[in-house]
């Protein structure tokens, strides 16, 4: 259960060449093959890319995307090699990472029960920490072998671009841009990991509770066919707020991330002029940090 670093297409990534004609990107939208899986209402997603043929809409991938910023606080002081980004996650990007991983079991549900019996079958109060907490371990532990089982099977999840400043300062760096592409395994590590690391842990933080509401969420889905996301999120709290699931600074990003593309990013600050075309830098909003350091790198 290590990161493994590969190369893969943007059309891999969106189910359909980059610069076809029948493409559409649908932000902040549904991806409709997921309805059938959810009680209630489905979240949104980033991005849903969508093939538009004769009057058809085929939504092809649904797609989290994360622009962050290399370095962040927690490494803006070291060498350049050990740079790392924040990523912030909502508890809306759980609920798709478990619709992703059920989906793979949707014909083998019988084969998810089995992993995650032994923990969620017992009678526990899932509702209060102190219950719950000496579990999270073997939640982990559950969710690991529930992917290495179908590992081959992962998909595209999570897009993540990066944008390189000079240290902590708004001037980009001259190789500053490059995307990194998480699948739905990989990305369980940035949470998953810490309840193994933790051991025994004596408090429910976001991390863990993130480990134990995808464990819930596969578990509904296994037993029942559906994820009622809403009424886990809501009731498995433990006097946390709900805004965000949770965060993961540089320090424990850059890891999962070390690679040549982290250090020194593919795309130069001057290529910048051919990629937001037509004047569309005068349509960024500035108070937006990646927007404002646009605007300022490219006065006239």
């Amino acid at each position: 259960m290590k990161v493994k670093h590969e190369e893969i297409s943007v059309a891999d990534i969106f189910g359909i060449a980059p610069d076809a004609a029948e493409i559409f990107f649908n932000f902040e939208a549904e991806y409709h093959p997921y309805h059938s899986l959810v009680v209630g209402k489905l979240p949104r997603v980033d991005l849903v890319t969508v093939k538009k043929s004769a009057g058809k809409h085929e939504d092809l991938r649904p797609i989290e995307i994360k622009l962050t910023t290399l370095p962040d606080n927690q490494t803006s002081m070291l060498e350049e090699d050990s740079y790392g980004c924040e990523i912030v996650v909502r508890p809306d990007s759980i609920v798709y990472l478990s619709l992703s991983i059920a989906q793979v079991y949707q014909e083998h549900r019988k084969e998810l029960l089995d992993f995650l019996n032994p923990i969620f079958k017992q009678r526990i109060n899932w509702s209060k920490a102190n219950k719950v907490v000496g579990h999270i371990p073997a939640i982990a532990q559950a969710i690991d072998n529930l992917l290495v089982n179908k590992i081959s099977e992962q998909k595209p999840f999570l897009m993540q671009p990066i944008w390189k400043t000079k240290g902590k300062s708004s001037i980009l760096a001259g190789n500053c841009l490059d995307i990194f592409e998480w699948s739905d395994f990989a990305f369980t590590r940035l949470f998953v990991d810490t309840g193994k690391i933790n051991g025994n842990p004596s408090t429910i933080t976001r991390h863990l509770r993130s480990i134990v509401w995808l464990g819930a969420m596969l578990y509904d889905f296994a037993k029942t066919g559906k994820v009622s996301h809403k009424k886990i999120i809501d009731q498995y709290t433990y006097g946390t707020k709900n805004d965000k699931a949770f965060a993961s600074g540089g320090l424990t990003t850059h890891p999962y991330m070390e690679s040549p593309e982290l250090t020194k990013p593919r795309v130069k600050k001057e290529e910048i002029a051919k990629i937001i075309l037509g004047g569309g830098q005068n349509l960024l909003s500035p108070e937006r940090r990646f927007d404002a350091v646009v605007v300022n790198s490219f006065v006239d």
